[in-house]
């Protein structure tokens, strides 16, 4: 039996109870660590037994999420195979010199050479390699139109934007609630850029996630007996430069940064 092709398949499933029993903050995030193989199905105390037994069999020998990862980044750098570096630079902002191609992700050197090998000022993760080699190959060059959007009016976001808002959008408020220089370290460490206030939000800064999908990040301070409030927007032509999974790996890679920047400085 092929596996789940999408965590969707296994939300489906779920009886949307967000009951916790599960470990996991909602049925969403347990039908991610799932199709992660980080959990069973049969961890789910509301899923009847039959339901196991017809679909536990397609999570079974599921690779893990490293493997995943690493022969993901081996496929797209055999893409990269043959292709003239020096003439994509101009189309994806980058830079070109001898045979390394260089992007700036976060204001952060990132490149490759002509041999599909990978070098960066930062550590190497698969949440940034993956995106960068997507960018690098099919990235249209399109340049931003000004108009922000959330994840959810991006042209495939529709269908996973409640992931987005739990993972991306929800943590990142939570770091933002407890670290105070937070917005400052986007700044200073990761080339941010400070921009009139956005939706009457109290912080408006702008990250270039690569050099042509920026993100717009807008928080608002609690007051008067509201919580604080933290959404991510796009530009509307991300999706022409960096495909969508691309998108939502990049902003949750970055919120687990921050997150450790949090806990070692904060």
């Amino acid at each position: 039996m092929p596996q789940f092709q999408n965590l969707m398949e296994i939300f489906k499933l779920l009886d949307k109870s967000n009951c916790r029993d599960c470990n996991e903050k909602t049925c969403l995030a347990f039908a991610a660590a799932v199709f992660q193989g980080r959990k069973s199905l049969h961890e789910c105390t509301h899923l009847d037994r039959d339901i196991i037994e017809r679909f536990g069999n397609k999570i079974e020998g599921r690779k893990t999420m490293e493997l995943e990862q690493d022969e993901a980044i081996d496929r797209l750098k055999r893409k990269i195979t043959g292709m003239d570096l020096a003439a994509a630079a101009q189309r994806l902002e980058a830079r070109f010199n001898g045979d390394k191609l260089t992007i700036k992700i976060c204001g952060k050197d990132f490149s490759v050479d002509t041999g599909r090998n990978l070098s960066s000022d930062i550590h190497i993760h698969s949440w940034i390699a993956v995106p960068f080699l997507n960018y690098v190959l099919n990235a249209k060059g399109v340049p931003a139109s000004g108009k922000w959007v959330p994840y959810r009016e991006l042209k495939s976001g529709k269908a996973g934007y409640r992931l987005f808002e739990q993972r991306c959008e929800k943590e990142l408020k939570r770091i933002a609630d407890t670290y105070t220089d937070l917005f400052e370290d986007m700044i200073r460490i990761f080339n941010g850029r400070q921009v009139e206030n956005h939706y009457k939000s109290d912080i408006s800064l702008v990250l270039h996630l690569l050099p042509k999908v920026p993100v717009l990040i807008c928080y608002w301070k609690p007051d008067d007996g509201f919580e604080s409030s933290l959404n991510l927007f796009f530009d509307s032509t991300a999706e022409d430069n960096l495909n969508i999974e691309s998108i939502y790996a990049i902003g949750t890679g970055l919120v687990r940064m921050f997150e450790k920047l949090a806990l070692r400085h904060g």
